[in-house]
């Protein structure tokens, strides 16, 4: 049996879908499918029901899905015991964080820690979901959500505010009465400032609404309306102005995220270390 087929069977069991298969694997679909063939082939069993649009496991694939995901279990356990011998500033550390805060506040001060080693590669990937660091989807996370579960290593970096942002011209033309708000779109549970904002518009119109913070900071500066936003995005356009009284409605805390067992590795206590030091980095998000 190729073991490399078997992961790629695990992905679509855990995944759910070959497209959601793919896009954990950084592949395309159709390599996911023929993996798939032919570790059905080497086994002589089907493992997925082809008909209709979604693919389903079978009950042997059911079964070997759940061998897969202990195998891979301990793969990743190899790995991180492998990275955790590492003590020198070598080879490449994934860091997981959302997108605006990514670019906002870690590029600069981890560009500043590879300078300093260059032996060193950073890879930020900046995802609005949460990476699984038990798969080795990343080495380390930033989020803003304190996880609840798993063999973890936790460490609270500070806090983001959220305030009200508008453009002026916005704010002068409209009384709070005409107020619309601008919010989350497209996500499955949406943040707490959604909630936040949803209280304060009091049942006064959602006129746009967006996935990104990005987005909602570019209808907030077109004049679209009222949005949410962090101090880092808000504070720092020139087209917007926070919103009277200017304070946050809500706060949310920032926290480090990694493996325990990664923990004794050099290049993960650089990049925490790194975090946990950088002005820039604490100016954005007071402790």
């Amino acid at each position: 049996m190729d073991w490399d087929d078997l992961r790629h069977f695990a992905a679509l069991a855990e995944a759910g879908s070959l497209s959601a298969a793919a896009r954990r694997l950084g592949i395309e679909h159709a390599t996911v499918a023929r993996r798939i063939l032919s570790l059905e082939r080497t086994l002589a069993v089907p493992l997925v029901d082809r008909r209709g649009r979604r693919w389903t496991l079978t009950e042997a694939g059911l079964r070997l899905a759940a061998i897969a995901a202990r195998m891979e279990g301990e793969a990743q356990a190899a790995r991180r015991l492998a990275e955790a011998t590492r003590t020198d500033l070598q080879g490449t550390v994934t860091v997981s964080a959302p997108p605006a805060l990514a670019a906002a506040i870690l590029a600069a001060p981890l560009v500043g820690l590879q300078a300093r080693h260059p032996g060193l590669t950073i890879r930020i990937v900046g995802e609005a979901r949460t990476a699984s660091l038990d798969r080795g989807e990343a080495d380390v996370a930033i989020r803003l959500t304190r996880p609840e579960s798993g063999d973890l290593t936790i460490t609270r970096l500070g806090r983001i505010g959220f305030r009200l942002y508008a453009s002026p011209g916005y704010l002068a033309a409209c009384l709070p009465a005409e107020w619309r708000f601008i919010g989350y779109d497209g996500t499955p549970a949406p943040p707490p400032q959604q909630a936040a904002l949803e209280a304060f518009a009091a049942g006064r119109p959602m006129a746009f609404m967006a996935s990104s913070l990005e987005i909602q900071q570019a209808a907030a500066r077109a004049g679209g309306g009222i949005a949410v936003l962090p101090d880092f995005l808000g504070r720092a356009d020139a087209g917007l102005i926070a919103v009277p009284p200017d304070r946050p409605i809500i706060e949310r805390e920032v926290w480090f995220v990694a493996h325990s067992d990664l923990m004794r590795s050099g290049p993960v206590r650089a990049v925490l270390a790194c975090l946990r030091a950088a002005p820039a980095l604490f100016a954005a998000v007071p402790g």
